[in-house]
């Protein structure tokens, strides 16, 4: 079905896909590496189903959330982001990782257990090529809610990503999950700290890592890698 209104590409938005930083703490450049992958962490990807994307920490995960926006507003697609009070991306980074802030629909909201009901919403518009639900630590969503979401992406063939808070030995949100993946950074090999990779700008050097744990439509252990950098300053 045809997107309500597709997105004008801006020209500001680079060619190249980027990873991104959360929280002011890493900025990202990178060219993004596919190891053994029968598919991959794109937009194309993630449409029409419901995808669960989760880390103990925070970072990798939205650094990987963030390639995705990129990629989906390249494709002309508008994405919403819905998250509480207690959680937040850094615009500044975010935005000179290439993301068009302004074609960004962001929604907080003051109690956490609301996101999906929101996100329900949005989704029924058919207005969203992408919606990412940063649930955190704590948010569930009952199987009816999930069997909602997932009977919206196909009808609309739009994505649906949760971010979640836990470790990889933990359960996924639930069966109707159809792709989940753990996120991990991890600092690039080095030989001796006074030869460590850094980046043309001075930068760390660091790899953003989503393995997949779970996918229904390619099978489960392939993975997707992204080398990033810091942001100014930060070594």
């Amino acid at each position: 079905m045809p997107r309500v209104a597709k997105m004008r590409l801006p020209q500001s938005l680079a060619a190249k896909r980027v990873a991104f930083p959360t929280q002011g703490a890493f900025a990202a450049a990178s060219q993004p590496q596919v190891e053994a992958a029968p598919t991959s962490w794109r937009f194309a990807t993630l449409t029409g189903r419901l995808t669960e994307l989760s880390s103990p920490g925070g970072t990798a995960a939205l650094t990987l959330a963030f390639s995705m926006v990129l990629d989906a507003q390249q494709a002309g697609e508008p994405v919403g982001w819905v998250t509480d009070d207690e959680s937040i991306f850094f615009p500044p980074d975010v935005a000179r990782g290439g993301i068009d802030l302004e074609a960004l629909v962001v929604v907080r909201l003051s109690v956490a257990r609301q996101i999906p009901r929101a996100a329900e919403h949005l989704a029924r518009s058919g207005a969203f090529g992408l919606l990412v639900l940063d649930l955190g630590d704590t948010v569930h969503v009952p199987l009816p809610m999930q069997m909602r979401l997932r009977g919206l992406a196909q009808k609309h063939e739009s994505a649906l990503l949760f971010l979640t808070r836990k470790r990889r030995d933990a359960g996924s949100l639930g069966t109707l999950v159809s792709l989940r993946a753990e996120a991990r950074r991890e600092p690039v090999a080095r030989p001796a700290p006074a030869e460590r990779e850094v980046s043309p700008t001075g930068n760390s050097v660091f790899t953003c890592t989503a393995q997949v744990l779970k996918d229904k439509r390619g099978g489960p252990g392939w993975r997707y890698v992204e080398v990033c950098c810091g942001p100014d300053g930060l070594c």
